[in-house]
């Protein structure tokens, strides 16, 4: 089966651990145990005593069931029958994605996001059609622009939202124009939502599409959200039963079970998922003032201001391909961040505003963006 390179993570296997400025992080700064416990007002002892008794076997194959209660915490209607547990959101989509798609289906992606949204169907054999965002309507989808390159032949709908990496936040209005349309088609709606309640605004809640259509799939983790991506755990959710026992079917292949002390991790934190995501919230809250501060005062910058998550797509006017920006700049200054070619943009980069729970770290690696763009002019 051929493949194509997986830009994103190829440059951040390259690059992430020679840096200075983590700039490129997409995680809200990720937390040790002892933080968890902190920041849960939990007993570390008595977590770490209650789990050294447990044989240490393939544990629940289809999820730990305190894990799965987490889970439906954060939905309106999904119950754990539901949830299927994964490795990472990565491992979610390929499962999802190539359970769906045989050769020859149609598949509508957006673009820019996260490349597994239409790479894995391609390397599936898909039929891919691509709509494009655009930065005029703040990245959101064009509902008419959908439904015009959708048919009676569409098997799958991929969106993002909200959006990598621009940032954009698709309302419920608009997850359920997009929705209808997949009804319309009887088509499967796949949603990458890890970025999911990590909203600017505070009364802002993000829709998921599995809360109102019985034929959406979507996919998350630990990993944005809860700032703990080192226990590389996700999960992907359907009500039909149908599906679902493909997707366990698929998984016994490459996955089994996912490990027994990352799902105890997961339900802890989520049985305290108001307290993390307040964290979470003040991280991206405070830190992408000041990227916006920092972008009002660069005159060879510019951007839409993300409305959730914890990335932006950031435009340049030099004349510089994106690839050479970014590894002149990485080489010059420390500063890390991730080539916009590799979400098919060119002249920009993505940038990751949450890794840092330090607004003044963040505003070092601003600096050093802006040290280099002087060289440049």
């Amino acid at each position: 089966m051929k493949i194509a390179d997986f830009k994103v993570e190829q440059w951040m296997n390259e690059w992430e651990t020679k840096c200075t400025y983590n700039v490129a992080e997409t995680c809200t700064y990720s937390v040790t145990l002892d933080q968890l416990f902190e920041i849960c007002g939990g007993s570390r002892e008595e977590f770490m005593d209650r789990f050294a008794e447990r044989r240490l076997t393939y544990g629940d194959i289809e999820g730990n069931p305190k894990f799965l209660e987490g889970i439906c915490g954060l939905y309106e209607t999904v119950k754990p029958e539901h949830v299927i547990p994964t490795h990472g959101a990565a491992g979610a989509n390929h499962l999802v994605l190539t359970t769906l798609v045989e050769p020859g289906d149609d598949v509508v992606s957006i673009m820019p996001t996260y490349q597994q949204l239409y790479s894995i169907p391609e390397m599936c054999g898909a039929n891919m059609h691509i709509l494009h965002l655009e930065k005029e309507d703040h990245y959101h989808v064009d509902a008419a622009k959908l439904d015009a390159i959708c048919d009676e032949n569409t098997k799958v709908i991929c969106i993002n939202n909200p959006d990598n990496p621009t940032g954009a936040l698709l309302s419920k209005e608009e997850i359920q124009t997009i929705v209808d349309i997949a009804r319309k088609y009887d088509a499967w709606l796949v949603c990458d939502e890890v970025y999911r309640l990590l909203v600017q605004d505070s009364d802002a809640f993000t829709t998921s599409p599995v809360d109102l259509y019985d034929k959406a799939v979507v996919v998350s983790s630990m990993s944005k959200v809860w700032s703990l991506a080192g226990i590389r755990l996700g999960w992907c959710i359907t009500k039909s039963q149908e599906l679902r026992h493909d997707l366990l079917s698929h998984r016994d292949y490459d996955l089994i079970s996912c490990g027994m002390f990352d799902e105890e991790v997961a339900a802890y934190a989520l049985e305290h998922a108001d307290k993390i995501l307040e964290r979470s919230r003040r991280i991206v809250r405070q830190n992408l003032a000041a990227v916006d501060e920092w972008i009002a005062s660069e005159p060879h910058l510019s951007y839409v201001k993300p409305e959730a998550g914890t990335t932006c797509l950031v435009y340049y006017d030099y004349d510089i391909d994106s690839y050479d920006f970014c590894i002149n700049m990485m080489k010059t200054t420390g500063a890390l961040v991730t080539p916009g070619d590799a979400f098919e943009e060119p002249r920009s980069f993505r940038l990751g505003y949450a890794y840092s729970d330090n607004t003044d770290d963040l505003k070092q690696g601003l600096a050093a963006i802006s040290a280099f763009c002087r060289t440049l002019e």
